[in-house]
């Protein structure tokens, strides 16, 4: 039976990616920075089988408890806001070059990385920008570790349609960042969680980089024009700059959980789509779904009580 730590297992796509390798069989252990909030959670899901262990991708020590003994190790860590001592390269660069040293000095057979399309280390966007180095950094460390880079995910709870539906409840006008000609090919979450526990499945997948994208592009406005039509709204669009835009997120990222944040800008600065150079769904014999297969689903009118 195969043992796999997963940091960030309490994330967005960390818990997905947990609960389909416990239904598959694996021994899942979560890393996670907040133990006691992770083992409840856990526990409300019915997945007490879980291990939590507490480890911070910036601590050394914590990483090599957390990497001992398993088989696999898959680094779901993300981080869209630096406040609090977090900042971009800490977690997304010298964090996952840490994960990488201590799985590689444990001895772990596998390591997956999650990035994002569009990574690089040359970008003018300090986001984007470390997410490229934090690349380089692991396939210094562990040669073999497979990078996986998925489009923007979609899903309930997430931070694309479901924020997009939150303020299209709150606001008569909604903002179209960089006047919403961005395209982007959204994914939905559970085909990337299926997507990694393939890769772990097969060696072959080992020192290989993944763009997981969805199977239609969309512009920015599209997406936002489709989330008016499930919730039955009619909202005023209006264009707004990016150097407008990214004024507006630093003062989101005052608030607890911000609708924009200065990375989400940046990563619409430029399109988000798969580049059709590297392998994909297809090699892994996946079926992505559509937006429109999922969101209706968990975004729609039931949550809309006013007749506008």
């Amino acid at each position: 039976m195969t043992t796999v730590s997963v940091f960030g297992g309490m994330g967005f796509l960390g818990r997905r990616l947990a609960r389909r390798l416990v239904t598959e069989g694996a021994t899942v252990r979560v890393a996670v920075r907040h133990p006691e909030r992770a083992r409840s959670s856990l526990g409300a899901a019915n997945l007490d089988q879980v291990a939590v262990f507490g480890a911070d991708v910036r601590d050394a020590a914590s990483v090599a408890a957390a990497v001992a003994g398993v088989d696999a190790v898959v680094n779901a860590v993300s981080a869209y806001v630096e406040r609090d001592g977090v900042t971009f390269a800490g977690v997304h660069e010298q964090g996952a070059a840490t994960v990488a040293r201590e799985a590689a000095a444990a001895g772990v057979a596998r390591l997956v990385l999650v990035s994002g399309i569009g990574a690089d280390p040359e970008s003018q966007s300090p986001y984007i920008r470390v997410r490229g180095r934090g690349e380089l950094e692991v396939r210094r460390a562990f040669p073999g570790a497979t990078i996986v880079r998925p489009g923007a995910m979609f899903g309930p709870g997430d931070a694309l349609f479901g924020t997009l539906a939150d303020l299209a409840r709150l606001l008569p006008v909604l903002p179209l960042i960089g006047g919403g000609g961005t395209r982007l090919q959204p994914v939905y979450v559970e085909d990337v969680a299926e997507a990694i526990a393939r890769i772990l499945a097969d060696p072959g997948t080992a020192g290989r980089t993944y763009e997981l994208a969805g199977p239609v592009v969309y512009t920015l406005r599209e997406l936002v024009e489709i989330t008016l039509r499930l919730i039955g709204r009619w909202r005023l669009l209006v264009p707004v700059p990016f150097a407008v835009a990214e004024v507006q997120a630093r003062l989101f990222e005052l608030l607890p959980s911000p609708p924009l944040t200065t990375g989400q800008v940046d990563l619409l600065k430029s399109d988000n789509v798969a580049s059709g150079a590297l392998p994909g769904f297809r090699e892994l014999n996946i079926q992505p779904k559509a937006v429109e297969e999922v969101v209706p689903t968990y975004i729609g009118r039931s949550r809309a009580t006013e007749s506008d």
